[in-house]
């Protein structure tokens, strides 16, 4: 019986141990319990040894990959190709734990890929040992077997048969360049077939190397080194110099106060601009007092005008695109904005704005309604905006139908409450709040009922009133007013506006 798989080409698998190694059976001794293999692999790598014997308590799996024919001489031939080749069913024999044999046959996989076999580990010894109930298989299966084998390689000899005379008389038989591989062959003989007396069966130990290095230890070194000499080198981990930002100062300063402005009443609002610093609001009376003593001062209405058309005008340029929009190549799509107006100083900020808005070629439509008498700024106001190409109306039929890109509401004002009961004034509020168009208030009042259009922005003046949400996002300009002004009517202040003349404001 053990004569019978001699030759045969085999898979013993020895545990996570030892490994997994293939070869063909050379000889298999009963009495001392030993198979031996020739050739062998061992986990996919060929051996250096051409022999190799195991025994059968070192043996967890055995699997028969080929068994010869009967007829056929036990050859052997490279493994590593045999193992590619072979196909067929095999023969598996597995070990329980009590040592007893069981047989389990498998198909063997057609393809020529090659089989997963664990990984590489220690190996204490070679010498292994079978037993025999991992020796014995089925003497019906192997006739099967070997029955198999015969008609497959007799197909196999038909078929060549007949691919040779079906070839066509004037084609080439291709012919092997038996020189050029013996080349080959001994260029690689050169190459890798010196001898290795020692292959390393351990992986390099990362982790155990980088742990004799302690970088805490030859920091703490370098530091105290440094602090005796009094010097300092470069590069140092553990003191990397601090990176700035442009608009940031590399020397030191003192800390830094976000709470610069302060008012002398209770403050029922509060805003904080994007450097944080926190920008109280004042009651309108208190504003209005502000304006008053600016006034007195110098700055002079008609000065308070241009700022407030200067920043608005800026700010809904920015809001219209910017040069995105307002560029030479745009001339066919310029933006449209409509201006409501009141017969106040407010309406004369509004006109001053849409002055210099037309003024960077900006469709303007102004809305203003007829009165007998006006106010001297809206009649001044006025006059240069004939001058300009923007378009005045009286009437509200004359305001467009279609859509604006900004409506800019400057109808409101608390000194005259009596003007939100007017047949036009209620008119331009419904036909705002129709157009679909972002609205930009200028200066909006306070309370939320004297303001019946509701704004996506609003520009507040000096300082802001405590505006509630239907003034949508609120803006600061800066209009001028000095600072010992301020502190005139007891505002301790600090300019918030750093290199800009328009920032926007969060609610604290």
């Amino acid at each position: 019986m053990a004569t019978d798989w001699l030759g045969s080409i085999v898979s013993i698998n020895c545990g996570d141990s030892l490994g997994v190694y293939q070869g063909r059976v050379s000889a298999v001794d009963q009495v001392s319990q030993t198979i031996s293999l020739t050739r062998p692999f061992h986990n996919g790598v060929k051996c250096l040894v051409p022999e190799v014997t195991f025994r059968a308590g070192d043996i967890t799996e055995l699997k028969i990959l080929e068994i010869p024919g009967p007829g056929e001489t036990q050859h052997f031939g490279d493994l590593h190709q045999t193992e590619l080749g072979s196909s067929g069913v095999g023969c598996q024999v597995g070990i329980n734990q009590n040592g007893t044999g069981k047989l389990v046959k498998k198909p063997a996989s057609s393809s020529s890929v090659p089989q997963n076999i664990p990984k590489r580990t220690d190996v204490k010894s070679q010498d292994v040992a079978i037993s025999p109930q991992q020796q014995q298989c089925s003497k019906s299966y192997v006739d099967r077997h070997t029955e198999s084998l015969s008609q497959s390689k007799s197909f196999r000899r038909r078929h060549n048969s007949w691919s040779s005379s079906s070839r066509h008389p004037n084609q080439a038989t291709p012919k092997k360049s038996g020189l050029k591989n013996g080349q080959m062959k001994n260029k690689d003989d050169e190459c890798f077939g010196d001898d290795i007396e020692e292959i390393p069966d351990t992986d390099f130990d990362f982790e155990g190397n980088l742990a004799l290095f302690d970088k805490a230890a030859v920091f703490e070194e370098i530091d105290t080194y440094e602090r005796r000499s009094g010097t300092r080198s470069r590069g140092i981990p553990n003191e990397r110099p601090t990176r700035y930002r442009h608009d940031e100062n590399i020397l030191e300063s003192e800390p830094i106060v976000y709470r610069r402005i302060t008012v002398p009443h209770n403050v029922s609002k509060e805003f904080c601009t994007d450097s944080g610093l926190v920008v109280p609001s004042i009651s309108y009376e208190l504003h209005k007092k502000l304006l008053a003593v600016a006034e007195k001062h110098g700055l002079t209405l008609e000065r308070r005008l241009e700022m407030t058309g200067v920043c608005a005008s800026q700010m809904a340029l920015t809001l219209l695109g910017g040069p995105n929009r307002l560029n030479p190549k745009n001339v066919h799509q310029r933006p449209a904005v409509a201006l409501l107006c009141g017969p106040h100083v407010k309406g004369a900020q509004g006109i001053s704005c849409g002055r210099h808005l037309a003024n960077h070629d900006v469709q303007v439509i102004l809305f203003l309604p007829n009165f007998v008498k006006m106010l001297e700024s809206i009649t001044n106001e006025l006059s240069l905006f004939s001058k300009t190409q923007g378009q005045q109306v009286s009437s509200l039929k004359d305001l467009p139908t279609s859509p604006v890109d900004l409506v800019i509401n400057c109808l409101d004002c608390p000194e005259n409450a009596f003007l939100r009961d007017q047949p036009w004034y209620k008119a331009a509020v419904a036909w705002a709040n129709q157009n679909r168009a972002p609205v930009l208030s200028i200066d909006p009042p306070v309370h939320e009922g004297e303001q019946g259009i509701d704004a996506k922005w609003s520009l507040a003046l000096g300082l802001p009133l405590p505006l509630g949400e239907h003034a949508g996002r609120v803006y600061l300009c800066d209009i001028g007013i000095p600072q010992q002004v301020f502190q005139e009517v007891g505002i301790n202040y600090h300019s918030p506006f750093g290199c800009k003349f328009v920032i926007p404001l969060h609610s604290a």
